[in-house]
């Protein structure tokens, strides 16, 4: 059966390799297993100054590991301390710690005093340091009267503190009653010593309750001085002066400090104004990373000082009027401190050794030697040791040079002792390092490998890897004295198994360890910089790619800390999210993936912006009439910067709650000079804008009233026009209560004839903005003027401007009124202009009033309504469009004004030449037979002239919808019923008809019809019934009527969609030559116009045609037209469509398709 080698795991991460490294160098090969016989060694004890609470029992520690366990035994302030006669006094068991039970009965100042320690077996005595008891203090301060203390403004001053001397020292600080601390400045601080130092004082400086606390911190007490009174007297002015120090004294002082300890130096300065202080080395430069500043600059630390710290400081104070300084020599002295500590020393029989005890310190310590606890000038002699100053020599040792060593390092500053032990033992190597222990190390870091041995003589340590492996040398790896294997950068192919090989004279002891190399854990997507608005929304993605072997725990962490507890905080997956954003939310979010092996974070910054929270603090300052000051403490701008400010203003008196703009200034100004109006109380608030919006406005500022004065304004839009013939109304824009500039405003209203000698009449008038003047002469001019005026004074002059009295109706009709006739349907008139006196108002235009009295052809015509054109402005001429053709006509012409129509000129008769007529008004086919058609028709109702002839033209469409020759016909004028004949029976005509007079052809209008069927092929048919009504043939009737229904369905979707189709092109073929409008081009004919042939004519139905009336060539322009009363050219409406109907075109301007075939048409054809 195998063997299973059950594997213990030790994984080392990243973070542990430098204190692996460091603790390997510690170690040493020495470290002697309990298990083997040596000298004790001192692993616990109480510190060198040892200060007890004296409420509480005593206890001294002493603790020490040896083999055959140690015994203790203790001295006190140099002799023998025999615990045994002291009841109060116990030592632990198995240990050297004393325990004094003071609070039974007893005090802790009978048991101070220096202790020492000693642990001893049968290889040696180890001994403690001495332990120097002592019991905390906490003394009262002694009881004084202290005088209360008065100043003048300005002079300098300091609080003595003078705490009692307690053990430890005391922690000062000031408070009032209220245990409230006192607030310290560059001007008030604390020194050192616990003073209260004043560089000068102040009137708020007044109190009766300035109080130095001691905090000793060991027994949790607080001792309080008595309260110090305080009273500033304020002086008219206080004198300034330069600087003095008020700590420390002089130009030179001197400070030592011991080495590894914080330097502290202190120059505190009054005067007025209040000192700056600054810090500087001679011959030197402070140290950039130990150096920090206390108390407002006045005390400069150094930390961790050396010998190279020492040497001369310098603080300097000034002011604006003038600076002082003072040099502080400093020496850094040095208590013992450590080069090469002794360290324990493991022998075999017959081998050498040293030991080594090296210190340095300022004074240089003196080095002493103890052999187990006793100097060794009078210790036992021993052949095998030899003393060279701070170095033992050891040589061929046996077991009889067991001992304890002691190093004494000693200067005026403290000691150094040190217990180092030679122990002389034969043994085996053995190896300590647990067998098969399983290393797991990421992927290009380094691998440590353990293996603790112990030999003596000291054992040689080789690795090797694999089974068959060859010792490992340190081309590749690294082998270190206590036995570690270190692989620098650990590959894929480092995995496996290494044997460690410990061998010496005595014997061999090996073991094996197992190494598996990981994938480093890697963030792959990285949150991200984000700035986001309060109240939305972000998310963070952090994506983790690892070794398949470890799980990772990702945490989030915001500031380095956790997340808060706040459901607005949510974890998907790879996500954070964040809902609702809020100022707080905002700063560093880390996403950490930690394994058993290493730990990987990135980390993104959240910015939350939003409006700035709005100014306060606002104040008016430099108040005067005309102008003020504004100044605002500008609120948080929520991490957007601020771009500008807007300032509004509200008038309390005039406009309560109604907020105006006054000014912007940019967002670094907090002050902004606004200009004022007079006579307003003033109150101004201001809003912040940034990049994401405008704050709310701030809290109103004080109300400001400013003085009143006289208007700066004059009331506008004046007019002055008269709404009677004998009145003049004055009208203005009133000002409003802001710029009226004081109380009792007022207007005092002048007028005078424009164009008389008359002195100005004025009324003065409050409260309206309307001012009728009566018993004026009707429409004169006038000029006017309306000025402001309040309680203080008048506004500026005004500006006259010219109005005019009121209008009365003009008193004379236009002369000589001449028209001439353009056309048919167009009449020019001319006249002459009214005079201006007699219009009486301002001229609007001329009105001409037209009408038709009778028709040429017809004599006893009634009247038609009036119609009415308007030609604004002192125009004398325009043109009449839209008349009837072959009319008579009558005209007058009337002035306008703002009051009404003058009276109406003569009238003038005019009468229009013919026209072409429109189209008949109904064309009818009645009594169709085999050969013959008739039409019966009304005549035109404009026939614009004498009717000359009618003209009728037809041709025949055959049963594919070709046209046949067209047929032109001639008819009286008087006729209004003609028969075709000899026309082929059952065919289908299309008629074309219009009427003429001399001036030339008129609309015409379009019908269809059919001749009858002829009845020899009816009877026909009526022979056939037998077969028509057998079942094949009525199946075979029906396919086809499908068929043809199909064809008339794709027919009419493609006519629809503005295709052509041969029926179409059939009749383009066959159509009158006379008709068909020739192309431009290439001289064929037309095609059909969709457009205009889309659908079958039905009867009755009217094509256009081109016989229309074409405008006559005239010089007149569009603006010769007038206009109708109302913007129309006459009373209907429209002047052409009282005269225009619907026109169908001849055959020449195309041919409309024939009226789609029946189903009878269709079964004939098909016969």
């Amino acid at each position: 059966m195998p063997l299973k080698i059950m594997l213990k795991k030790k994984q080392l991460s990243a973070g542990r390799v430098p204190l692996l490294l460091f603790l390997c160098r510690m170690i040493s090969a020495l470290e002697v297993p309990l298990d083997l016989v040596q000298p004790p060694t001192i692993t616990q004890q109480s510190p060198k100054d040892y200060i007890i609470d004296p409420r509480e029992n005593i206890v001294i520690q002493c603790e020490a590991k040896g083999k055959p366990p140690p015994s203790f035994s203790w001295t006190r302030n140099g002799t023998h301390f025999d615990i045994d006669k002291d009841p109060l006094v116990t030592m632990k068991h198995g240990s050297g710690t004393l325990i004094i039970n003071i609070m039974a009965e007893g005090k802790a100042e009978t048991y101070e005093g220096v202790y020492q320690c000693t642990a001893r077996n049968e290889r040696g005595a180890a001994i403690s340091n001495n332990i120097v008891v002592r019991p905390s203090r906490s003394p009262l301060w002694t009881k004084e009267r202290l005088e209360p203390i008065i100043l003048r403004n300005g002079q300098s001053l300091v609080l003595p503190c003078r705490p009692p001397i307690g053990l430890p020292p005391a922690i000062i600080f000031w408070m009032d009653n209220s245990f409230q601390r006192l607030p310290q400045s560059e001007r008030v601080s604390q020194g050192l010593n616990g003073d209260l130092y004043f560089s000068n004082v102040l009137p708020e400086d007044t109190r009766e309750d300035y109080i130095c606390y001691a905090r000793f911190n060991h027994t949790q007490t607080i001792q309080q001085k008595q309260p110090i009174s305080l009273k500033v007297i304020s002086a008219k002015s206080s004198k300034e002066r330069p600087p003095t120090f008020l700590t420390p004294e002089g130009s030179e002082s001197l400070k030592e400090e011991l080495r590894g300890n914080t330097l502290s130096l202190e120059c505190i300065a009054e005067g007025l104004p209040t000192p700056v202080i600054y810090w500087i080395k001679e011959d030197g430069t402070l140290p950039i990373n130990r150096t920090f500043y206390r108390n407002f600059k006045k005390t400069l630390q150094i930390t961790h000082v050396s010998e190279a710290d020492s040497g001369n400081y310098q603080c300097i104070a000034k002011n604006t009027l003038g600076a002082i300084h003072h040099t502080i020599s400093v020496t850094v002295k040095a208590a013992p401190y450590w080069i090469v500590a002794p360290k324990n020393l493991v022998l075999s029989p017959g081998e050498n050794g040293t030991l080594i005890c090296r210190a340095n310190g300022n004074p240089k310590p003196r080095i002493g030697w103890l052999t187990n606890g006793v100097p060794i000038e009078i210790a036992p002699d021993d052949p095998s040791r030899k003393i060279d100053g701070d170095t033992i020599i050891f040589s061929n040792v046996q077991e009889r040079s067991s001992a304890v060593y002691q190093c004494n390092a000693s200067n005026e500053y403290g000691y150094l002792l040190a217990n180092a032990f030679v122990n002389v033992l034969a043994e085996p190597p053995r190896i300590l390092t647990s067998a098969n222990t399983l290393y797991q190390v990421i992927a290009n870091r380094a691998a440590l490998l353990d293996c603790a041995f112990f030999g003596s003589p000291l054992p040689t340590i080789e690795w090797f890897k694999g089974t068959k492996g060859s010792a490992l040398h340190e081309d590749i790896y690294v082998l270190h004295d206590n036995g570690t294997l270190e692989i620098p950068v650990a590959q894929k192919d480092s995995t496996g198994t290494y044997t460690c090989v410990a061998r010496n004279k005595l014997g061999m002891a090996k073991n094996e360890v197992h190494l598996e190399i990981k994938d480093p854990t890697r963030i792959i997507k990285q949150p991200e910089y984000a700035v986001v608005q309060r109240g939305s929304k972000v998310s963070f993605e952090c994506k983790v790619k690892h070794d398949q072997t470890l799980i990772p725990t990702i945490m989030w962490l915001k500031d380095n800390g956790e997340l808060p507890n706040d459901e607005r905080f949510s974890i998907d997956k790879d996500h954070l999210v964040v809902t609702d954003v809020s100022d707080d939310d905002g700063g560093t979010y880390t996403c950490a993936a930690n394994t058993t092996l290493d730990s990987v974070s990135a980390s993104a910054v959240l910015r939350v912006v939003d409006v700035p929270n709005p100014p306060f603090d606002l104040e008016l300052t430099n108040q005067l009439d005309k102008s003020v000051q504004l100044t605002w403490t500008p609120g948080d701008d929520n991490n957007s910067p601020i771009t500008k400010f807007i300032i509004e203003y509200e008038d309390a008196m005039h406009e309560a709650g109604l907020w105006h703009h006054q000014a912007e200034v940019s967002g670094t100004q907090t002050t902004a000079q606004l200009k004022l109006s007079p006579y307003v109380n003033y109150s101004f608030r201001v809003m912040a804008e940034n990049r994401i919006g405008r704050s709310v406005p701030s809290e109103a500022s004080e109300q400001y009233l400013t003085k009143a004065a006289e208007p700066d304004l004059n009331p506008t839009a004046v007019e002055g026009l008269g709404t009677e013939p004998d009145n003049l109304v004055i009208t203005w824009k009133p000002l409003n209560g802001f710029e009226s500039n004081g109380p009792g405003l007022q207007y005092k209203v002048s007028w005078r004839q424009k164009d008389g000698d008359d002195e100005w009449t004025s009324v003065v008038v409050a409260n309206v903005s309307k001012y009728i003047v009566s018993g004026t002469p009707t429409f004169v001019p006038y000029l006017i003027k309306v000025q402001a005026l309040n309680d203080v004074g008048f506004a500026p002059e005004p500006a006259a401007v010219m109005g005019h009295s009121g209008e009365d109706l003009p008193m004379a009709a236009p002369g000589n009124v001449r028209v001439g006739v353009v056309n048919s349907t167009l009449a020019e008139v001319h006249w002459d202009p009214v005079p201006l006196k007699s219009i009486r108002g301002h001229l609007q235009g001329y009105r001409i009033y037209y009408w038709k009295t009778q028709s040429s052809s017809k004599r006893h015509r009634r009247h038609i309504e009036k119609k009415i054109l308007t030609f604004q402005g002192s125009k004398t001429h325009g043109m009449l469009p839209g008349l009837q053709p072959y009319s008579h006509y009558a005209l007058n012409v009337r002035v306008v004004n703002g009051k009404g129509e003058g009276p109406a000129s003569a009238d003038r008769g005019f009468h229009t030449p013919e026209g072409v007529p429109s189209a008949p008004s109904s064309l009818k086919i009645v009594n169709p037979t085999l050969d013959s058609l008739t039409l019966e028709w009304d005549p035109p109702s404009h026939p614009n002239g004498i009717l000359t002839e009618y003209v009728l033209k037809y041709q025949p469409i055959n049963s594919s919808h070709e046209l046949g020759p067209l047929v032109d016909l001639k008819i009286p004028a008087n006729k209004t019923r003609w028969t075709l004949k000899n026309l082929n029976f059952s065919t289908r005509y299309k008629f074309y008809f219009y009427a003429q007079t001399s001036v030339g052809s008129g609309s015409q209008i379009t019908e269809e019809a059919i001749t009858t069927v002829d009845e020899g092929k009816m009877a026909m048919a009526s022979r056939q019934v037998d077969i028509a009504t057998q079942g094949w043939f009525i199946g075979l009737m029906c396919a086809v009527a499908l068929l043809i229904l199909i064809l008339l369905i794709v027919c009419f979707i493609r006519r629809n969609k503005g295709g052509k189709y041969p029926v179409k092109e059939k009749e383009d073929a066959h159509a009158d030559p006379e008709i068909q409008p020739m192309k431009e081009d290439d001289g064929t004919f037309g095609e059909y116009s969709d457009a205009e042939d889309h659908k079958p004519l039905k009867k009755g139905s009217r094509t256009p045609s081109d016989r229309t009336v074409k405008k006559e060539d005239s010089d007149d322009s569009l603006v010769d037209y007038g206009e109708g009363v109302n913007g129309q050219f006459n009373e209907d409406g429209s002047f052409i469509g009282q005269y225009s109907g619907k026109k169908e075109k001849e055959p020449a301007e195309g041919n409309e398709s024939s009226e789609a075939p029946s189903p009878v048409n269709a079964m004939n054809s098909f016969v």
